[in-house]
């Protein structure tokens, strides 16, 4: 069986990001980060040329008015906490993976594969994956690839009992023998 489906790297990373460019994005405004820091951030070499600078600087301008909770026009290390911790309970957006995601550290395959998946491993349909989700989604889809690999055992070991026809089939094994049948007739 392949690896199964873990969302933690995803969270871990995000996370670590946004630990990252508050840290540094702080470290360059001492007023703290404003909205017009966060603009100016964006074109600042001291921040684009990181790794988590401008994407994460990006996403902090483009949804400042709801990460600055308390509406005093900076985000504060607290609200960013806040932010961290709300993603982690509950859940990251397709917006969030596909701007937060690459830059996070995480696997592209597994960013791809959420994403092509979101609605499925979003078992709620509130919008948002959970680690808990992405999770569950891995371990039902290994046991779904188990049962085709039992089923198809099965059936290629069938082929002692009716013929050499070794030929993968996803039906039952009734079906096995009565498309047989029908072949013969």
């Amino acid at each position: 069986m392949g690896k199964r489906l873990d969302g933690s790297s995803l969270f871990s990373g995000i996370n670590a990001g946004l630990t990252n460019s508050f840290a540094l994005l702080s470290s360059q405004y001492e007023d703290g980060l404003t909205l017009e820091n966060l603009t100016n951030s964006l074109t600042n070499t001291n921040i684009t040329n990181t790794v988590y600078g401008t994407t994460f600087a990006s996403y902090l301008t483009n949804n400042f008015n709801s990460v600055d909770a308390n509406s005093d026009g900076t985000i504060s290390a607290d609200e960013i906490q806040r932010l961290m911790s709300n993603m982690a309970t509950q859940g990251l957006t397709r917006e969030q993976i596909m701007s937060l995601g690459a830059s996070s550290g995480m696997s592209t395959s597994l960013q791809e594969t959420v994403l092509a998946h979101f609605d499925d491993i979003d078992a709620n349909k509130d919008g948002k994956v959970t680690n808990q989700e992405i999770n569950a989604y891995g371990v039902n889809s290994e046991i779904e690839k188990q049962k085709i690999e039992d089923r198809n055992r099965i059936v290629n070991n069938m082929s002692l009992f009716y013929g050499d026809d070794s030929q993968e089939y996803e039906g039952s094994m009734l079906d096995y023998r009565y498309l047989d049948d029908e072949e013969n007739s």
